[in-house]
């Protein structure tokens, strides 16, 4: 069997050489399903702290993604438009600086699954499924009666946001951004789950009784992995909403979210790799079955159906022979 370290090296150093190989031999479509890749895995990384370290099953997640999505697209779109944005006595300007971008699609995600966590935190099971459902659809048709922002018809973005020193416009390049972001979320993946806070988390999804007599609160430390695992994921949104320099109403819909959970299955829950195994597989199998069928969610299906039944730890936990976590 394969050490999971290796796995996950193979995994991503597999992603890079895809986009690479396609660079050299001028296949630019290539290249844009690698990063569409690239910023599910990203966005399903952080997903995966909350479901695969916490056992926390959101169905809601795509609200994070979607307001990663719209931070960046209202932020671009004033930028372009040269107007600002007026909230009370506060006026915000719009840009198109990345890193800007970045740090607001990052801040109101965080903020906004601190107040979905301390909610949705009180109840467990099926309960937490429902509240988080909930949330994510209530963030939809908001943004769906949003006029001012496009609603049900979303918002275009005319150019790619910029990054200093970076021509984001070319393909590649905006590839490595991508690909670095979805890097150190692994990185921050990995450090946390060997560190104190992945080591209680851990035992609060296994145990919550028994972590609770020891002095640590359950609900607490499920509530920082879920702002962390929504950080990560609004950050997933702002980029795939520059991917496609368009933003709209289905970055909040709740069969993203399925998505999202679809793709932490594939790979395996809990496995650093997964993520990145799942989504590589899920645009392939999109891109590849989708050109011969418009049912080729029927083969997913299957896939899925095939993992669960016989491989509960994912294709990780066949390569590596270790079942995952039970969540």
């Amino acid at each position: 069997m394969i050490p999971e370290r290796l796995v996950t090296i193979g995994a991503v150093a597999g992603l890079l050489a895809v986009a690479l190989g396609a660079w050299a031999l001028g296949e630019i479509f290539t290249i844009t399903l690698a990063t569409r890749a690239a910023i599910l895995a990203l966005a399903a990384t952080g997903l995966n702290i909350a479901l695969g370290y916490g056992g926390l099953v959101s169905l809601g997640h795509a609200a994070f993604f979607g307001l990663g999505g719209y931070a960046m697209g209202i932020l671009a779109f004033h930028a372009q438009s040269y107007t600002s944005l007026e909230l009370g006595s506060l006026t915000i300007e719009g840009t198109k600086s990345m890193p800007v971008i970045w740090l607001v699609a990052v801040c109101v995600s965080a903020l906004a699954a601190w107040v979905i966590g301390l909610l949705s935190l009180r109840t467990g099971g099926v309960y937490f499924i429902m509240i988080t459902l909930a949330f994510g659809q209530m963030f939809y048709y908001f943004a769906i009666s949003w006029s001012a922002y496009g609603g049900e018809d979303g918002l275009p973005i005319y150019l790619r946001n910029s990054f200093p020193g970076v021509d984001t416009l070319v393909p590649v390049q905006f590839f490595g951004l991508c690909f670095a972001a979805l890097v150190l979320a692994l990185l921050l993946s990995a450090r946390l789950r060997s560190a104190p806070l992945g080591l209680a988390l851990n035992a609060a999804r296994q145990s919550p009784a028994r972590v609770a007599a020891v002095g640590i609160s359950p609900t607490r430390v499920k509530l920082v992995a879920f702002v962390i695992s929504g950080a990560i994921t609004g950050l997933a949104g702002a980029l795939y909403a520059d991917l496609n320099r368009f933003v709209s109403p289905a970055m909040f819909s709740w069969q993203l979210s399925g998505e999202l959970i679809v793709l932490v299955i594939l790979g395996g829950v809990g496995r650093l790799a997964g993520p990145v195994i799942g989504a590589c597989l899920f645009v392939t199998l999109e891109h590849w079955l989708g050109g011969l069928t418009d049912f080729w969610h029927v083969w997913l299906g299957a896939i899925l159906l095939g993992v669960v039944l016989f491989a509960r730890g994912g294709i990780v936990g066949l390569l590596t022979g270790k079942a995952g976590p039970h969540v």
